[in-house]
């Protein structure tokens, strides 16, 4: 599924709705992905504007369309929504200039690694009682094509506040909600990080089938498409993963000697905890 197909299911609405301009700064994968989404669910290009310079073919492309280009950020009024997909590292010198585009009615929104809401809040001059909507999400590399998972964290949103930010986000995949941003550090070594994890079993598997025999082009592509379809699989099925672990495991069988030693005490279910918590410690130290 592409991004066109997954901003095509469910918030159509509250975009095409969109009353006000909607704003992206940063052009980069994550954002272009959102960017891909928003158009294809309906977007009015003339609402729109990208703030990117590193400009591409792409993004003249679109400036041909009616998408304003990199305009002075203190010439834009009227902006109902921004959407902050920079990276981390250059925050501090990118989120201070947006300021003069916050009115009253405007969503931030942000999907910036380790920039907390207290980053955000400060760095646009939004620390009084009148302050605008900010959320702050972390999305995940398979947002790329449209098939991520999203999880966001509010600030001073209220329900109209919270749907424009979940249909904006949704062009990457699906989206849920926290309250408690503290939680934002295991959601990122799960899901942020989790992606890796699976590459790593694809790579893994192919390598013991090397060592069991196989050619290493057999054995990349049995690893590749197995993982693949058990994750299509898995995404189509209202099943719960351990039970379809169990409907493909036979009693006495090859998988179920496989999986006495994967689900042993040492095995892949205490590893993966020890995982997840080593990269939630660590995007904990990355937030300070």
């Amino acid at each position: 599924m592409n991004p066109s197909d997954m901003a095509a299911t469910g918030h159509e609405t509250g975009l095409t709705s969109l009353s006000g301009l909607l704003v992206l700064v940063g052009a980069g994968k994550m954002g272009s992905a959102l960017l891909e989404g928003w158009l294809h669910s309906g977007l009015d290009p003339r609402h729109m504007a990208v703030l990117e310079p590193a400009s591409s073919p792409e993004l003249t492309t679109l400036a041909r369309r009616g998408v304003a280009l990199n305009p002075d950020p203190a010439t834009l009024s009227g902006v109902a929504a921004i959407v902050i997909a920079v990276k981390p590292q250059v925050a501090p010198d990118v989120v201070p200039a947006l300021a003069p585009m916050i009115g009253a009615g405007t969503v931030v929104v942000s999907i910036m690694a380790g920039r907390t809401l207290h980053f955000l809040s400060d760095s646009l001059g939004q620390t009084g009682a009148n302050t605008c909507a900010i959320v702050r999400a972390m999305p995940n590399l398979p947002a790329s094509i449209g098939r991520g998972i999203t999880v966001a964290v509010p600030r001073n949103a209220g329900a109209a506040q919270r749907e424009l930010a979940t249909a904006l986000l949704a062009a990457a995949g699906a989206v849920e909600w926290v309250e408690d941003e503290a939680l934002l550090d295991a959601v990122t070594a799960v899901s942020g990080s989790g992606p890796a994890y699976v590459f790593l079993l694809a790579e893994a598997l192919a390598q013991a089938g090397v060592a069991a025999g196989l050619p290493a082009p057999l054995a990349e592509k049995l690893a590749r498409e197995t993982i693949a379809g058990a994750g299509e699989l898995l995404h189509r099925s209202d099943l719960a993963a351990a039970a379809l672990r169990e409907n493909v495991t036979s009693p006495g069988g090859t998988t179920a000697a496989a999986l006495a030693l994967l689900m042993g005490p040492d095995g892949l279910s205490a590893l993966m905890q020890k995982a997840v918590a080593a990269a939630t410690r660590r995007s904990q130290e990355l937030a300070r």
